[in-house]
């Protein structure tokens, strides 16, 4: 988004931020596109949670497989159809690192966290709606299964399990003080981003990721601290989204607890596959869960609440 030229960012103004051109070309494209398909004996994967624990390589992972459909950068700007969006992408982008900056390269490709401006819709539509949108999706790579990270899609699990009913959601959690430090790291870098320029910050809007940035809204209404450049507030933004999501599905089946710091383990891995019914290669490829060493954390920090998290995190097998 950072190297868009003034093209393609008036398309994606145009596009992305208007739901009627969106809905419009959705209901278009199941004209010319939409078959019939059962969705519901397959079982989908929706990776979710905090971000900066994991979803981005557990969605790589999952979707080097080659089994499951999922949006990818081709799609850009037209979510809502993407058979249409593969007519329109024929540049090939290079391979390069994510804004992010923490070693996650990406091109055309490359799945993505996109379907939020699907989901971005009242409860009624996306009833009605999202066999048809995911269907559309599956026929654009011509796969059965889809896979989609969303990190807001913790808020819909019911909802999607109501339509979905074999579906898995995916919610790794991260060592509490080393997750909190990553994700005020990456609100400060979001800040200076989208202050240099204003076009990433209307771009992530689109996309409904207000999880950094000089935007961003807080996951849970902050009890003791509101201050975005403190530690504390994303320690208690932590502890009160992982209690929280935890108490809700720890009885779900379809909700697997995935610890970040295990993802490098091959025999945890071997088990989460055999838990998504998923065929394993014959070689692994853990390179997606590397660069995960920890940081040095200096900062003070409510040792209270942190003793909170931990147990919170404990919790998880």
């Amino acid at each position: 988004m950072k190297s868009y030229n003034l093209i393609q960012r008036f398309w994606h103004d145009l596009v992305l931020g208007n739901k009627f051109i969106n809905k419009s070309l959705f209901e278009l494209e199941k004209i010319i596109y939409l078959k019939e398909n059962d969705l519901k004996k397959q079982s989908h994967i929706f990776v979710t949670g905090l971000p900066r624990s994991g979803t981005t390589s557990l969605l790589n992972f999952i979707y080097s497989s080659d089994q499951y459909a999922s949006l990818t950068y081709e799609n850009i700007p037209f979510i809502l159809s993407p058979n249409f969006s593969r007519l329109f992408n024929k540049s090939p982008v290079p391979m390069k690192e994510r804004l992010h900056k923490d070693g996650i390269y990406f091109d055309n490709n490359s799945p993505e966290a996109f379907d939020e401006i699907f989901f971005n819709n009242d409860d009624l539509f996306i009833k009605d709606e999202l066999s048809n949108y995911i269907s559309l999706i599956i026929q654009s790579k011509k796969k059965k299964k889809y896979l989609s990270k969303n990190n807001l899609n913790f808020k819909r699990i019911d909802l999607i399990l109501s339509i979905l009913p074999n579906s898995f959601f995916l919610i790794p959690i991260r060592e509490p003080l080393q997750h909190s430090f990553s994700l005020m790291n990456q609100h400060f870098n979001f800040c200076k981003l989208q202050k240099n320029n204003d076009f990433i910050r209307r771009y992530m809007n689109y996309l409904g990721h207000n999880e950094f940035g000089l935007e961003h809204k807080s996951w849970k209404s902050p009890i003791l601290y509101n201050e975005f450049k403190d530690i504390n507030y994303w320690l208690e933004q932590w502890f009160l989204f992982y209690n929280d999501i935890y108490n809700k599905n720890k009885l779900n089946d379809k909700c697997l607890f995935i610890k970040y710091e295990k993802l490098s383990d091959v025999f945890y891995i071997e088990n989460l596959l055999k838990k998504l019914n998923l065929v394993k290669k014959d070689n692994l490829d853990l390179a997606f869960f590397e660069n995960k060493n920890k940081e040095i954390i200096s900062l003070d920090y409510d040792k209270d609440l942190y003793e909170k998290a931990k147990l919170t995190y404990e919790n998880f097998l």
